[in-house]
């Protein structure tokens, strides 16, 4: 269950993509980079020592909502640790990988790492393909007109509206990401499970101890909604702008590596502070194109990848992050005529 997130596609001899991945090659852009990485992760691992000290520190204090909310960004940025680490971007060896996204995730912020990673893994080899890509299921949501149709439950309630509910249904992201890691623990074919959750069940105890333990339980509660809440809508803030709102595939509707990945991702405009925030993300097609692609060479590869997709004529979509919701809520909207007895032609 747990395959490499870092897809290795097929290169073909004199393919599109061989072509742009030998020019990318050549830069030297799938070079590790140690110094940057280690410099990183220590400086995260401050930060989270520097939140729960805080957290202490301030005790029984309303203030202590203002911790809760340095410690939501800070969540947020081991959960992006976790993903570079889950491609391969931080360490060679397999072995040093899973035990970093261990402690990271499943440890660090209560994340299962292996059901992510098999959830990402299918994902990347399929981005936004209904049937395949399992981020755009219908879940609580429908991601196109077709889903809306055949929507029961949740998601045909849901969909009627769910364009003015997508940002605050964000703010159960979190709590998911904890009952799916604890529901994978059920499947046999998980490994480590047990290694899993027993990480997991001690950080759930961890957490849970030292909130009632320091606060009273009004306070404790209110940490708790306010810490899973702003974690939540920071994580789906940064992974929302990446494929929502383009093009989905559905059947046998699927092109060649290179296509099947940039007509279906969108970049970001920003500069240092967006990289920071977004964690590299939004350099969606770079990092889709080259999954072990440290981070910080995806800014340097931009330059390659845009100037060959127009030498092919292929499209390529960068926005500004503003922009990149609009879009994204616009498309919610439009996969849900249907529910309102509508038919809206996607944009």
């Amino acid at each position: 269950m747990t395959a490499e997130v870092s897809i290795r596609p097929e290169r073909t001899t004199g393919s599109d993509f061989a072509r742009l991945s030998k020019r990318i090659a050549d830069q030297g852009l799938m070079a590790r980079r140690p110094g940057y990485y280690t410099v990183r992760i220590a400086a995260v691992m401050a930060l989270y020592a520097a939140g729960w000290t805080a957290f202490v520190l301030v005790g029984a204090s309303w203030w202590t909502l203002a911790v809760a909310a340095f410690l939501a960004a800070v969540f947020g940025q081991v959960a992006l640790l976790a993903h570079d680490v889950a491609h391969r971007q931080v360490f060679r060896l397999r072995k040093a990988s899973e035990v970093s996204g261990w402690v990271a995730a499943n440890a660090g912020i209560g994340m299962g790492y292996g059901w992510w990673q098999d959830k990402h893994t299918r994902h990347h080899a399929n981005p936004n393909h209904e049937g395949l890509d399992p981020d755009i299921e219908p879940d609580l949501l429908v991601w196109s007109q077709d889903q809306a149709r055949a929507a029961k439950g949740l998601p045909r309630l849901i969909g009627r509206s769910q364009a003015y509910m997508f940002f605050p249904l964000l703010t159960l992201e979190a709590f998911n990401l904890h009952v799916s890691g604890v529901r994978a623990l059920a499947d046999r074919s998980l490994k480590h499970r047990l290694l899993e959750g027993t990480l997991l069940v001690g950080h759930f105890a961890v957490y849970l101890t030292a909130l009632f333990l320091v606060l009273p339980p009004g306070m404790a509660i209110a940490f708790l909604a306010v810490h899973q809440c702003l974690f939540g809508v920071y994580l789906g803030s940064v992974f929302a702008p990446n494929h929502k709102g383009m093009p989905i595939r559905t059947g046998k509707d699927r092109p060649d590596f290179l296509r099947r990945q940039v007509l279906t991702s969108r970049n970001v405009r920003g500069n240092w502070f967006t990289d920071i925030v977004l964690g590299g993300l939004n350099y969606q097609i770079e990092h889709h194109l080259f999954p072990s692609m440290p981070s910080p060479n995806l800014r340097k590869a931009q330059i390659i990848v845009r100037r060959y997709c127009e030498e092919l004529g292929v499209s390529y979509l960068e926005t500004g992050l503003i922009t990149s919701y609009r879009q994204a809520l616009r498309s919610l909207h439009q996969a849900g005529a249907p529910l309102r007895g509508t038919e809206a032609t996607p944009a």
